[in-house]
């Protein structure tokens, strides 16, 4: 309701406002002359003098134009920080923008935001990314945020005046004129909604919740590597992986993030390297991996593909997963004639034989993830290394339910 009178009843109201003015104008008409004056002049008299005025309304607009060069070429108009917007400026900027927030955003419909995978997902981007302007329940705003103009809002508070489908709007495409700047990765949605779903939770949390949601590494994550000590830990991955991977590679737990451990090394260095330089897309992944060392690259790939495997398979499934687990694995192993999809098994595993260490293992990795890499390379947004082009046919004859169906399987194998 708040988004149709921001949007339709308060410019509707403005401009029938306006026009029932210039109205009520129009409907008087010439004023009676008082005694003594001279009768109004005829409408074809207005017009003449109009006509007459003409020249020097418009040598006046081009006076002002000249001026306003002028102002500007002086150098004399002040942009510094420092002083901040006048209260007027700062007034039309933040009005200009929530109404093309609100126009661009008309029509649009957000997707349930209440998995914790999503939130999970957001936080551990928004420690990363946002937090160093934007402070959180935990830290402060920066100093050197706080003095930007315009400083950027602290949005513990400020996403409550935003609905789900114009924050998405705002941290997908970033802000003109102010430091925000777009998603880096525009074809992954997903990414964004996540953010959204964290950012639509923030305001209930306190910094021991918000520090457990971007920073803790679940227990069961941690235990196996209480033996090896810190100091077996890359400095990498302590500064760059762990927030979201965790130590032990186990991904937190959710799904939220793939589990690393035990994956083929030559896998994780190319996806690392595709990341850094935009050919898989993420928003989350592109930043960190653009800013890693080539030694570094290498570091993190070794030391999750050195861990331990784990699996979180149940222990027993109902009919109906079962069902669909086998159905999974018909695929996996014979493939979809009819459809053109080949055995994943011959690529992916389990099974012996040679297979290209490029390819990553699939055992044992969480379904949600594997849905959403099929549902990526199905519409060509995923990107990856430089065989990533060969799952685009795959993926793009599989039907949701196949999708699901395959990634459940893969998911109860044991790593």
């Amino acid at each position: 309701m708040r988004r149709f009178i921001d949007l339709v009843v308060r410019p509707v109201l403005a401009i029938a406002a306006v026009a029932s003015l210039l109205a009520g104008r129009l409907r008087s008409g010439p004023a009676e002359p008082k005694p003594g004056e001279a009768a109004p002049a005829s409408p074809s008299v207005i017009g003449e003098a109009l006509r007459r005025r003409a020249p020097v309304a418009a040598g006046l607009l081009i006076l002002a134009g000249i001026g306003g060069a002028l102002v500007m070429v002086s150098g004399i108009v002040p942009i510094k920080a420092s002083s901040g917007h006048w209260a007027i400026t700062k007034w039309l900027l933040d009005f200009a923008k929530s109404r093309s927030v609100a126009t661009h955003t008309l029509g649009m419909r957000a997707p349930s935001l209440d998995d914790p995978a999503l939130v999970l997902k957001g936080a551990g981007h928004y420690e990363f990314g946002c937090r160093p302007c934007h402070g959180s329940p935990a830290f402060a705003q920066p100093r050197v945020a706080a003095a930007m103009t315009p400083t950027p809002p602290n949005l513990s508070t400020a996403v409550r005046d935003f609905d789900p489908e114009e924050l998405f709007y705002i941290v997908k495409h970033g802000i003109k004129f102010t430091g925000m700047p777009a998603w880096p990765a525009q074809a992954r949605d997903d990414e964004v909604w996540a953010m959204v779903a964290f950012l639509r939770r923030m305001p209930e949390m306190d910094e021991r919740g918000y520090t457990q949601l971007v920073a803790d590494t679940p227990p069961d994550a941690a235990a196996p590597m209480r033996d090896l000590g810190p100091q077996e830990i890359p400095g990498a991955v302590a500064a760059s992986c762990r927030r979201c991977h965790g130590d032990a590679g186990t991904g937190r737990g959710l799904g939220a993030f793939p589990k690393l451990a035990g994956q083929r090394q030559a896998y994780l260095e190319a996806s690392l390297r595709a990341y850094a330089r935009s050919a898989r897309h993420s928003g989350i992944m592109e930043p960190i991996a653009a800013g890693l060392e080539d030694a570094e690259l290498r570091e993190i790939a070794a030391y999750y593909a050195n861990l331990p495997a784990q699996s979180a398979s149940p222990a027993g499934v109902g009919a109906e997963a079962a069902r669909e687990i086998a159905l999974g694995e018909s695929i996996a192993a014979r493939g979809l004639p009819n459809q053109l999809v080949p055995p994943c098994m011959k690529c992916h595993g389990p099974g012996g034989g040679p297979r290209n260490p490029h390819y990553p293992r699939l055992e044992g990795q969480y379904a949600s993830y594997l849905v959403l890499q099929l549902t990526l390379f199905k519409s060509e947004a995923r990107g990856g290394t430089a065989y990533h082009h060969l799952m685009h046919r795959v993926a793009g004859q599989l039907e949701e339910e196949q999708m699901r169906a395959v990634a459940r399987y893969y998911a109860s194998l044991p790593h």
